[in-house]
C-alpha cells in the first residue's frame, strides 16, 4: 500500500485532531491531508520525477512526504548541513528533481543554478492547486535517503512504499494513542528516524511537535509546555538533555517514553537517565536506513529489569538493543557464512518486509534468501537479546590480531574520570595499526593516561590495552551522534606527522 494511505486513514478517523506543530504552525490531520493533495498537484504540474528537500523539516517534512506519495514520486530529504558542492552532487544523481528549500537555504540552492521553489511558496501553491491523488505500486520507491558517506561515497537507499508501511503497521497499532498524546521530534528530516517518526506518530494518532534547531534547554521547555508524552533523540542529544536537567531540574510529568538510538549510548549515561527520570520509560531503538528504521527494541521494562538486576547476565542486557520487532528475523553469521549460535560474535543479517537493501545505481544487495548484510558485528544471548559491537570495518588489526573497539570502549567509559571515548586504529609501520583511545574527560578532571591504560590492562588481556591515550574536549560526530572514527584517525595521523603527539607507545603524560 502507498504511504499516503496512512494519512487517509488518519483523516478518516479524526480529521480535526492536531497532527503537526512547528513553531507557530499548527495543522490538523484534515488540513495536512488537503495540503498534501494540493502539494501533489504542484509536484505533478512541475513535471518532476522526484522531489528533493533542503530544509529543517517541521511541517514541511510530513507535507512533502505525503505530497510526493500522492503524486507517485519519490521524496528525497537532503542534508542541509552539506556544502553547496556536496548538495549539487546529490541533486545531480536524482531523476529530474523538483527542489524545495527553506528560506534559510535560498542562497545555497540558487548558487547551484537551481530554480526550485521555496517552502512557503510551495505551501501557498499547494493551497490553490488542483488536488492529485495517484496510487503508486507498493513496490515503487517512496523515499530515498542518502547515507552519511563517512567511509565512502554516499549511497542512495531506496525505500519502497511497502517497506515503509510494513515497518509502521508492524510496530504501531492504528489509533492506539491516548487523547492528548504528543511526540517531540528533533532528529533531522534526512535521517530515517525523522521519516519513520512522521509516519508512525500520525498512524498512532499522536500530535507531533517539531524542534528543528536542537537546544537542550529549549527541548525541556517545549516538552513541558506541550505536555510531551513521547520523544525521540540521538545519543548526543540525550547527553545534553540530561545535563540540562541536572543543571536546571524541571518537572516533566507527562513524559512517558524517551526513545534513543542512531548510535551507541554509553551505559553510564543510560543509568544516569534512568535514575534522573524514574517515571520515564526508556527505549533503545536500533535500526538502519536500509531497514526503514527500527528492527530491534530494548523496552522500558527491559531497561528497568536490567538496571535493577544483581545477576550479571541480566544486568548486561542494558547494553543490548533488545529483541527484534515483529516481522523481522535476524541471524549472526561467521565470515564463512555459517549461522552462529548464542554468544558467538559475527556479522548481523536481517530479513523482513520492511528491509529494503536496495540502492540507486547499485540495485539490491539482498542475498538469494532475502537477507540483508548490515556490516555490524553482533551477537545474540541465550534469550534472543541482540548486542551490537560496531561496524565491521571499524575493526582494528594490530599485529595480525583483530580488535573490536567496542570491547575497549565499553570498559573505559565506566572509569569515573571518563565521560566519553572512541578507540581507533592508526596506521603504523611496525604493527600495521596501533590502538589509540581518544578520551573526553569528566568536566574539571584531568585523568592520567597511564592510569587509564592500567585500568584496561587490569580488566582485559594485554593486547586490548591502547598503545596511546589522548584527550579531547569532545568527539567529532555526525548530527545523529555517530562518531567520525576515520576523521579521528586522520587527525591523529596528521598530528603525529607534525610531531604534536609523543611517539612514545606508553605515555605517562597528558597528550593534547
Amino acid at each position: 500500500m502507498s504511504i499516503a494511505l496512512l494519512l487517509e486513514m488518519a483523516a478518516s478517523a479524526d480529521a480535526d485532531r492536531v497532527a503537526v506543530v512547528s513553531d507557530d504552525q499548527r495543522l490538523t490531520v484534515g488540513e495536512l491531508s488537503g495540503l498534501a493533495e494540493g502539494g501533489a498537484g504542484v509536484v505533478a504540474a512541475s513535471g518532476a520525477a522526484s522531489v528533493a528537500y533542503v530544509g529543517l523539516g517541521g511541517v514541511m517534512l510530513p507535507l512533502l512526504i505525503f505530497s510526493s506519495a500522492k503524486a507517485a514520486r519519490p521524496f528525497v530529504p537532503l542534508n542541509y548541513r552539506l556544502s553547496g558542492e556536496a548538495l549539487a552532487d546529490l541533486i545531480g544523481r536524482l531523476p529530474e528533481p523538483l527542489v524545495v528549500y527553506d528560506a534559510e537555504y535560498r542562497d545555497v540552492v540558487s548558487g547551484l543554478g537551481i530554480a526550485g521553489i521555496e517552502s512557503q511558496a510551495f505551501v501557498t501553491a499547494a493551497g490553490a492547486a488542483d488536488p492529485v491523488n495517484e496510487f503508486p505500486d507498493p513496490d515503487d520507491v517512496g523515499v530515498v535517503l542518502f547515507t552519511s558517506g563517512t567511509t565512502s561515497r554516499p549511497k542512495a537507499v531506496e525505500l519502497s512504499h511497502n517497506n515503509l508501511t510494513s515497518y509502521v503497521m508492524s510496530t504501531v497499532e492504528f489509533g492506539s494513542a491516548e487523547p492528548g498524546d504528543t511526540a517531540l521530534i528533533c532528529v533531522p528530516p534526512y535521517h530515517i528516524a525523522g521519516v519513520g517518526a512522521a509516519l508512525s506518530n500520525l498512524y498512532a494518532g499522536r500530535k507531533t511537535v517539531y524542534l528543528s534547531n536542537f537546544d537542550p534547554y529549549a527541548w525541556v521547555r517545549l516538552a513541558a509546555a506541550e505536555g510531551v508524552t513521547n520523544a525521540t533523540v540521538v545519543p548526543t542529544m540525550l547527553d545534553r538533555i540530561i545535563s540540562a536537567l541536572e543543571a536546571q531540574p524541571t518537572e516533566l510529568p507527562c513524559l512517558r517514553t524517551l526513545a534513543y538510538g542512531g548510535s551507541k549510548v554509553a551505559l553510564p549515561l543510560v543509568r544516569k537517565g534512568l535514575e534522573l527520570l524514574p517515571h520515564v520509560g526508556f527505549v533503545n531503538a536500533y535500526g538502519l536506513t536500509e531497514t526503514s528504521s527500527t528492527i530491534a527494541i530494548l523496552t522500558p521494562e527491559d531497561h528497568r529489569i536490567a538496571h535493577a538486576a544483581s545477576d550479571e547476565t541480566a544486568r548486561r542486557r542494558l547494553g543490548s538493543v533488545g529483541q527484534p520487532v515483529p516481522g523481522v528475523e535476524v541471524q549472526i553469521r561467521s565470515e564463512g557464512g555459517e549461522v552462529l549460535g548464542a554468544e558467538e560474535i559475527g556479522e548481523l543479517f536481517v530479513r523482513g518486509d520492511q528491509v529494503s537493501g536496495r540502492y540507486a545505481e547499485i540495485g539490491s544487495v539482498l542475498d538469494a534468501d532475502g537477507w540483508f548484510p548490515t556490516r555490524d558485528t553482533a551477537y545474540l544471548d541465550a534469550d534472543g537479546y541482540l548486542f551490537i559491537g560496531g561496524r565491521s570495518d571499524d575493526t582494528i588489526i594490530r599485529g595480525g590480531e583483530n580488535i573490536a573497539p567496542a570491547e575497549v570502549e565499553d570498559l573505559l567509559v565506566e572509569h569515573p574520570h571518563v565521560r566519553d571515548v572512541a578507540v581507533v586504529g592508526v596506521d603504523d609501520a611496525e604493527w600495521g595499526q596501533i590502538m589509540v583511545a581518544v578520551v573526553v574527560p569528566v568536566m574539571h578532571i584531568t585523568p592520567d593516561a597511564e592510569e587509564l591504560r592500567e585500568y584496561i590492562r587490569a580488566h582485559l588481556r594485554g593486547s586490548r590495552t591502547p598503545d596511546r591515550v589522548v584527550f579531547r574536549e569532545e568527539l567529532p560526530t555526525t548530527p545523529t551522534g555517530k562518531v567520525l572514527r576515520r576523521q579521528l584517525a586522520e587527525e591523529l595521523k596528521s598530528e603525529a606527522a607534525r610531531g604534536l603527539n609523543s611517539p612514545d607507545r606508553h605515555p605517562t603524560r597528558r597528550d593534547s
